[in-house]
């Protein structure tokens, strides 16, 4: 597997399935700054599993190029949630939720619910409303990740003084748009999958168990799209995404950029957590299309075809940028350039990107309803994402992207065994 290590950006059925999925599944269709040019596949520390702890269970599956597949089933206990350095699945669900309880016995309860049906349908039990399919039940590679927005930490619950130091609410930068019902929430849910219904199936199962104690707040589901003819994926402006991410096979790599750590600053409670940003992306795929591809190229820095930076020929190929410090070959304003300028100075803002594609359609307009479900993770999201969004300010890729909702979110700690739960400790639960 590439490791460049900086970011720029039934059963004959299910015989079937692991076919594709070994020709596309654990491709990290994940993107850089505003959403665009991500990382690789994200793969799993040797001897750890994907949620910190150690590992278990049989060696996972590569696909043809090297790339990591998700195990059938991904443990859910570890010192970190699992959903964040497990190999990507090929589908997601992200969706935002308003707590409708008003004190703190309540939340609780909350958090240990959603704990209880994680916990149960990651280890492959069905969900109620799914109990009538054929036998045998398909792998899912099922996981579920917990996060909090910033207004959870309000006085409704004596948490004021717990929060993040960085967690407030998702801001809008100056391309933006944001729309006030698409954005933030009290409480996050990433579910990814191999297969799509089981992101419904498990939302629905969560929904059954919480009913009454949140309400949705907002709700996209996506997915990967396959490599086209090889290498990382690609997304609806046609170019490929997932080229580049920060080494997940490196432990200090990983307590550097994307797990809180003692020496954060953060509260105690908060170690093993990481910051999420999740950004609904819009492209503008007319607009997009009516674009020269020597043009297109330009505005990324890449090759459309190969995805190599431009006067390149391989997609994992770092820029020299001291090169070409005039931008002669990649512009200085390219998307890639302004989101990793690959300085020393701009090494500490790299994040780990874990996108995902939509397409709702149609809108009122006739227009194509194509986009990019942005997510990343990261240590501290002033240092990383943000500054790397104040660096693509006005870029010339900001005429055909539109980020109109998501939000920022604290992914609690993971949950370490069959008794410990979600939040315990911000809880108060010490043992």
């Amino acid at each position: 597997m590439r490791r460049e290590r900086s970011s720029d950006e039934g059963v004959a059925q299910h015989d079937g399935r692991r076919g594709f999925l070994k020709y596309a599944a654990g491709i990290a269709g994940v993107a850089a700054g505003a959403g665009l040019g991500g990382g690789p596949a994200v793969a799993v520390p040797a001897g750890r599993s994907a949620t910190g702890g150690p590992a278990t269970g049989p060696t996972p599956e590569r696909a043809s190029d090297g790339r990591l597949l998700p195990p059938d089933r991904v443990p859910f206990h570890g010192n970190h949630q699992a959903g964040i350095l497990t190999p990507q699945q090929l589908f997601s669900g992200f969706a935002a939720f308003d707590v409708l309880v008003q004190n703190r016995a309540d939340l609780t309860r909350l958090l240990r619910k959603l704990t209880e049906r994680a916990r149960v349908l990651t280890a492959g039990v069905k969900p109620k409303d799914e109990r009538t399919a054929a036998e045998p039940q398909t792998p899912d590679s099922l996981t579920v990740t917990v996060g909090l927005g910033a207004s959870l930490f309000d006085d409704r619950f004596g948490l004021a003084g717990h929060k993040p130091r960085h967690l407030k609410a998702m801001p809008a930068f100056p391309d933006d748009r944001l729309e006030p019902a698409r954005c933030h929430g009290d409480l996050s849910l990433q579910v990814c999958a191999e297969h799509p219904d089981a992101i419904v199936h498990v939302l629905r199962d969560l929904g059954r168990a919480t009913h009454g104690m949140m309400r949705p707040r907002w709700r996209m589901d996506a997915f990967m799209n396959p490599s086209r003819p090889s290498g990382s994926p690609r997304n609806f402006l046609g170019f490929k995404d997932g080229i580049v991410n920060p080494d997940t096979e490196s432990s200090s790599e990983m307590d550097r950029l994307i797990w809180v750590t003692p020496r954060c600053g953060e509260p105690d409670w908060a170690e093993g957590g990481s910051y999420q940003v999740v950004r609904l992306i819009r492209f503008h795929s007319e607009s997009w299309d009516h674009l020269a591809v020597g043009h297109q190229e330009k505005i990324f820095g890449r090759h459309k075809a190969s995805g190599a930076p431009l006067g390149g020929t391989r997609e994992d190929a770092a820029p020299d940028y001291r090169d070409d410090p005039d931008g002669r070959t990649i512009p200085l304003d390219a998307h890639m350039r302004l989101a990793n300028p690959r300085t020393p100075h701009s090494d500490t803002s790299r994040f780990l990107r874990r996108s995902y594609n939509y397409d709702q359609g149609y809108d009122q307009h006739g227009r194509m309803n194509l986009g990019l479900v942005f997510c990343g993770y990261q240590q501290n999201v002033q240092r990383q994402f943000a500054t790397v969004q104040r660096r693509l300010r006005h870029e010339p890729l900001a005429r055909f992207i539109t980020p109109e909702g998501g939000g920022y979110f604290f992914i609690l700690p993971g949950v370490r065994d069959n008794d410990d739960w979600f939040g315990a400790r911000l809880m108060g639960d010490t043992r």
